[in-house]
């Protein structure tokens, strides 16, 4: 197993270095000048523009001035933002939690609804409610992301008022910024209305949740229906049910945890697309997120924000992959060669 994790943090630690690459190249492929693309500074003077391109190295070959800007970012110096004129480091930092809080709630939800919907079907396999949940799901993943979140604010907020289209929480509440997560914000804080503010935040959760879970669960539900049907057909839940075992016996006895193993590998598969689905469901409900603020400069061509907005996700994909791979390796004996005799 160790021998293992250190291959994962070697393929983590190319994988990074590959990305950063990356990132320094766009500052030559985008438009205008390199030096101005690095540092976020726009029209500077003789003097500024001396010292730039001595802190960037750019009168030195690529590779020692790739290598300078990678010093650059292990100091945290990833730039400056053109649009804000404040550090792109500090910008992420900023906005990044408040993505990874609404990717967190909307897998949260998609594993509790699409797992046990998703036994449910499996149990029934090829019957009616295997058929509905089937013809639901696939509904619910034919379903853009951006168009089902349109809809929700149509029904739920502009006809029937129920729920708030737009934010975190109400403009009413004054939240100092602490950790990012506005739930734990709101927790840490000395407001007196710490009550009322946890419950205008969780209204202003529901719809952008909503509208990434019914997409994500809807693949959840197709991964476990599918997992679950094996199991009840293999040979060791038909010795258990030989055995004396009812079906229902049989299967929590010996079959869920078999079902889940192969389903924990599809769900990290997934993650991906839920945060891609999260950064478009944050422009439309103007969800302060990571996603909202890459489009915005996008929009705006902001250079240096692109690039190390780009690199941040895709640090922040690379590694939530890696490490949920190394627990369904831990959690799933036939990952483990060490088990497995030898002669």
């Amino acid at each position: 197993m160790t021998s293992y994790l250190l291959r994962r943090i070697n393929l983590l630690l190319v994988t990074l270095f590959i990305l950063t690459i990356a990132s320094y190249a766009l500052a030559y492929l985008f438009p205008g000048e390199a030096l101005q693309n690095l540092s976020g500074q726009l029209n500077p003077n003789d003097t500024t523009y001396a010292a730039l391109s001595e802190k960037y190295a750019m009168d030195a070959h690529p590779i020692f001035g790739f290598f300078t800007y990678l010093g650059h970012l292990l100091h945290g110096d990833w730039g400056t933002s053109i649009n804000s004129g404040k550090p792109v480091l500090d910008e992420i930092l900023s906005h990044l939690p408040a993505t990874l809080e609404l990717s967190t709630y909307a897998l949260f939800m998609s594993l509790l609804i699409g797992i046990p919907v998703g036994f449910w079907a499996g149990i029934r396999f090829h019957r009616s409610v295997d058929y509905a949940v089937m013809t639901g799901s696939v509904v619910g993943f034919s379903i853009p992301v951006f168009w089902l979140a349109l809809i929700l604010i149509m029904l739920f907020s502009l006809n029937l008022g129920l729920l708030p289209m737009s934010g975190r929480i109400s403009l009413l509440f004054d939240i100092p910024e602490r950790s990012g997560f506005i739930v734990l914000d709101i927790l840490l804080s000395d407001v007196p209305n710490k009550r009322e503010a946890l419950y205008n935040a969780f209204l202003h959760m529901i719809l952008p949740t909503l509208s990434i879970t019914i997409v994500t669960s809807a693949v959840v539900m197709r991964i476990t229906r599918r997992s679950v049907a094996d199991v009840i057909q293999s040979d060791y839940i038909k010795a258990a049910i030989a055995r004396g075992l009812s079906r229902t016996q049989a299967l929590w006895r010996h079959g869920v945890r078999n079902a889940l193993l192969p389903i924990m590998p599809q769900i990290v598969m997934q993650f991906t697309v839920l945060l891609t689905n999260a950064m478009i469901v944050e422009l439309i409900f103007s969800w302060p997120g990571i996603g909202n603020w890459l489009l915005q400069a996008i929009y705006q061509r902001d250079y240096p924000a692109i690039s190390g907005g780009m690199l941040a996700v895709s640090a922040v994909v690379i590694f939530f992959t890696l490490t949920m791979d190394v627990l369904v390796r831990a959690l799933n004996p036939l990952k483990r060669r060490d088990v497995h005799g030898t002669i």
